[in-house]
Order: C-alpha cells, then structure tokens, then sequence
C-alpha cells in the first residue's frame, strides 16, 4: 500500500481535470454507441431507484446520474461478492477499467462546449483520513476518469470539521444550491474515506414562457385537495406524444443539449397506474413517439429541495455486502477488507419558472472502517406528474422527479 495522496485543486471543477487526463477518445460512432449504452444502464437504475423512493408521500426529486457516478467511484474499489452485487444492483457491468473509462467520456462528453447557452458543472473528490492509506492504482482510476483527487482531512481528530469542509465543497460545486447536506454526525470519528459527486445545471427555455402570463391557479394535490398555484402558459410547437394513460412533453433548453421531459397521467387520480407501469421499454416508447405539435402548455412553477438516506434503499436493491462490515469487500481501494459504506447521502433542488430551470444535486457515499391538429392541443399539469431532465443526444437521465404539491414561488 502506499500513502501517496494526489492532492484535490479546490474549487477546480472535475471536468478541467477531466479534459486532462480523461481516457482517448473513441471514433465518433463507436462513442456515440457506447454512451448509449451507458446511458440506458443508467436509466435503468433510475428507474429501479424511482420504484423504491415512490413509496413515499409527497414530492420527489433526485439526480439518479449523480448517485450512480459516486458509486460507480465506489466500485471501482469493490472486489468478490461485493462487487458482483453492486454491478447488479447499480446496472454496471462486471468490474474493468473499461467502464470506468467509458464513465470518464460520457463526463467529458456533457461538458458544455465554449458558449455553450448553458450552465452543466460536474465534480466529484475523494476525502480520505490523513493517516489511512489506499492503493497508488485505486486513487489513479479516480483521478484519471472521475478527475476526483483525494484530499486529506483529520476525521479521528475533528470530524465536524471534516464535515463542514466536505459541505463548503458541495455548496460551492452547486452554486449554494445544496447546502449543509451532511449533517451532524453523518461523518465519525470512524469515517476513513468520502466520496463524493456535485452536479449543478441551470439552462434557459428554447421557448420561454411569459411571465406576464402566468396566472394564479389551481392543482389537484395527490390527496385530492386543491392546491393554489402560479401556473405559467405557453403557446408553441413542441415535441409530444400521448397514449391512453398519459400525455408526455418535452421542453427543450437553449442549446437543444438537454431538455424536461413531463408525463402527465390523463387523470387527476392517474398518478399510481403510470408509476406502476413505468419501465425502460415504455420511457423509451414515449420518447420515440414524440413528434412536433402545437401545444397549449399549462405548467406550474415550482420549488423543491428532497434529501435521502440511502443507505437501507440500495441494500434492498441487491448489494447489500456494501453495507456489512462482516461482509464488504473493498480490497480494491487499500489492499484489505477494511471499509465497508456506512451510508449514501443524496440531496437535490430544482427550480422551475418562466426562464427555465435550476437544478443540483450531490451524493455522499460513506465509508467507514471495517402532423399537427386543426386546434391546439392543450397540455394542462394540473395535478400530479412525473418530470424528469435528459441529455437528448445519449438519453441519459440526468435529474428525475415527481410534483404532487407544489410550493408557490
């Protein structure tokens, strides 16, 4: 083992380093291939993630790219069973430098170009305890394709202050978006290592919605209640696509990159039936079915800010060795089965209005010690629907969410 630490450029986004020292570039159609199938894997794991976190009530907002890139660093240390279960757990597939450099080019690849029309900042660090070491070839796969160096902090000494270094990193990756994400006592005296991913995005609508027009209205809450709203209004040509249970719109950002993407259950009751149903095959149906109309758009406006313990979530989903001290097995990362993940910290913020949409996220993982129609159709989320913010060109879901209730903004 070596004690060699790679020091972490404060305040330098991962994706400067990533353009240093991320992996060769493939041909362009052989890359565009494999993002793709990144991306569906991906996707994949959203929406297993999404299954579980819908039992919940109320609202629902999370960044599935950014929890799958923090444990994806994670796996990169994980070795035997543990391994195996995180891979099928997380949709990644059997443990080798080629996929971790194929999540290095899908990091490069969304980094906006210069002038792009908006803002994508992805960053991900290492934290390790200033006297445990880690293996030269674990703290090299970090760097080269998360562009995550390590950074030494005295978690035995002072793990409050430890936690507040990790935040004030988070908080200016996010642009103060997420702020005091760890909280007391998320990090011990026993912690030895935390890494994590920031992701923050802010983009302008390709085709703004009026502020002038935006009135006061009403939204049937999933308990049935009305609830008053600012709804915005909007009047022009966007992708859309319908079936018997659902109307799906995407709305595009500046930049045509990225864009929302609504699904909006035909009943105001309908919101169960769509989450029960709700897959790869028919997310990808419905994408593929969207076409160019004419639509009257009535859509809220609307803040959230959703924090998760993850801890208990991803064990139920098959890796739960990760989460045993008795069991884990990250070798990868020092030579012995010393750590084990504590916990997975994920916090998320998103803020739509007649501009566009603001929205960061961040993740902790925790390791301790052992044709058109004649009329407009009219497209009017007034009641619960599930909304989400993709890459258009891979389909990689960047954000996900689900509005019940909006708060007034």
């Amino acid at each position: 083992m070596s004690s060699r630490s790679h020091k972490f450029l404060y305040g330098v986004p991962a994706l400067l380093l990533l353009s240093l020292f991320a992996a060769p570039a493939l041909p362009a159609a052989a890359a565009d291939a494999e993002l793709q199938r990144l991306a569906s894997d991906q996707n994949a794991f959203a929406l297993d993630l999404y299954s579980r976190l819908k039992q919940a009530d109320g609202n629902i907002f999370y960044s599935p790219f950014s929890i799958s890139t923090a444990l994806a660093m994670t796996y990169a240390g994980a070795r035997n069973d543990t391994a195996r279960e995180m891979a099928a757990a997380m949709r990644f597939p059997p443990g080798s430098d080629a996929f971790h450099a194929s999540v290095g080019r899908q990091l490069a690849d969304l980094m906006p170009r210069r002038k792009a029309p908006y803002s994508l900042n992805i960053a991900n660090a290492l934290w390790g305890d200033r006297d445990f070491s880690f293996l030269d070839a674990f703290l090299d796969l970090n760097r080269s394709c998360y562009g995550a160096g390590l950074s030494r902090l005295d978690f035995r000494a002072d793990p409050e202050k430890a936690r507040r270094t990790i935040n004030s990193w988070i908080e200016e990756q996010t642009r103060d978006k997420i702020r005091d994400m760890l909280k007391k006592g998320d990090i011990s005296a026993d912690t030895r290592l935390v890494l994590t991913n920031a992701i923050y995005f802010k983009g302008s609508w390709l085709h703004a919605f009026d502020e002038a027009a935006t009135r006061n209205d009403s939204f049937v809450t999933s308990s049935g209640k009305p609830a008053r709203i600012r709804m915005m209004f909007l009047n022009e040509d966007f992708p859309y696509a319908e079936d018997s249970s659902v109307q799906v719109l995407e709305l595009p950002y500046r930049g045509d990159r990225l864009s929302m993407v609504v699904i909006l259950p035909r009943s105001p009751k309908g919101l169960p039936q769509v989450e029960a149903s709700l897959d790869g095959d028919r997310l990808n149906a419905w994408i593929a079915a969207l076409r160019s109309r004419s639509v009257h758009v009535f859509l809220p406006r609307f803040t959230m800010n959703c924090r998760f313990s993850m801890g208990q979530t991803l064990a139920s989903m098959g890796m739960p060795s990760a989460f045993d001290p008795g069991a884990a097995d990250f070798s990868g990362m020092t030579g012995n089965r010393d750590l084990f993940i504590s916990n997975v910290v994920h916090q998320a913020f998103v803020d739509v209005n007649e501009e566009g949409t603001e929205a960061a996220a961040a993740t902790a993982v925790i390791m301790e010690c052992t044709c058109a129609p004649a009329q407009p159709l009219v497209f009017r989320a007034d009641h619960p629907f599930i909304f989400l913010i993709r890459d258009r060109r891979t389909s990689a879901i960047l954000f996900m969410g689900r509005m019940t209730a909006p708060e007034r903004n």
